[in-house]
Order: C-alpha cells, then sequence, then structure tokens
C-alpha cells in the first residue's frame, strides 16, 4: 500500500466530492446534518461536525440548498436542507463531469495499470539527504499499579 497524506487529500481533492454526495442526497429528500455525517463515515469519509456544518452553509449561501427550521422546543432545532432548483443545476453537471472521470480514468484506464490499494495516513515532511534517520521515540512509560 502507499501512504497518502489524509489531510492534503482531503483539502484538496475530498471536500468536492463530499459536497457532491451532499447535493445528490438532498435532490432525493431533505437531509440533515446528523443523517449526513453518518452516511459519509458509512461510506469510509471520517468527517466531524466543525467540517460539515460549515459546507452545508456554503451550499446554502452559494444557492445550492435552502434550510428550513424543524418546529420544535429547545435551543437546538433540527434543520432541514433541501436542493434548490439552481443545486439540481449544478448537480446535473456534476453528473455529467463524473461519468465523463469515471470513463476516462476508470474505464479507459491503461491494463498495464491496475487500481492500487492506498492508505491514508499522515505522512511527515520529505526528507532530504542532511536529514539522515528520524528520531527514536522513548519508550512509553507505564505507572505501576499498586
Amino acid at each position: 500500500m502507499t501512504p497518502l497524506d489524509a489531510k492534503l487529500l482531503t483539502r484538496e481533492i475530498l471536500l468536492g466530492f463530499w459536497k457532491v454526495h451532499i447535493l445528490h442526497h438532498a435532490a432525493e429528500r431533505p437531509i440533515i446534518g446528523q443523517w449526513v455525517l453518518t452516511e459519509l463515515r458509512h461510506h469510509g469519509y471520517d468527517i466531524s461536525p466543525g467540517t460539515l456544518y460549515p459546507m452545508l452553509k456554503r451550499l446554502e449561501g452559494n444557492g445550492w440548498l435552502r434550510s428550513e427550521s424543524a418546529v420544535g422546543e429547545g435551543k437546538r432545532r433540527r434543520r432541514y436542507y433541501h436542493l434548490t432548483k439552481r443545486g439540481a443545476g449544478v448537480l446535473d453537471v456534476l453528473r455529467e463531469t463524473v461519468v465523463e472521470l469515471h470513463h476516462e480514468i476508470v474505464e479507459e484506464a491503461p491494463s498495464h495499470a491496475p487500481p492500487k490499494s492506498v492508505r491514508l495516513s499522515p505522512m511527515p515532511p520529505p526528507e532530504t539527504e542532511s536529514d539522515g534517520p528520524p528520531p527514536r521515540r522513548p519508550a512509553p512509560r507505564h505507572r505501576a499499579r499498586r
């Protein structure tokens, strides 16, 4: 497996995929943030509420989603997000783009380059010749039981 820098991949690529995923599900039915978190985690994306809710706000600010608060008591009311007509137009373009991209990178992939299994992990900065080996970490200290 090839290790990848998970934060860099998330920041540069996966955030866009998550937005497509959100728009897709909002086209099916109104969605709530907690459900989106569960859905994305089901697909293997480890996304926090601190990432999701600002993303939903941006999608709403772009006019692609609209939200409404559920009627009820309490400080925190459930917010339902609905796909707008503008969002549906964006989703149509995204679907065409995804189909084209899938065709190019999956269906037309050279047979000599099968997909590789990758592992997302934090990567240290590249070493330079003067860096030498990484420093050794001290052994963990355990407290003696009483």
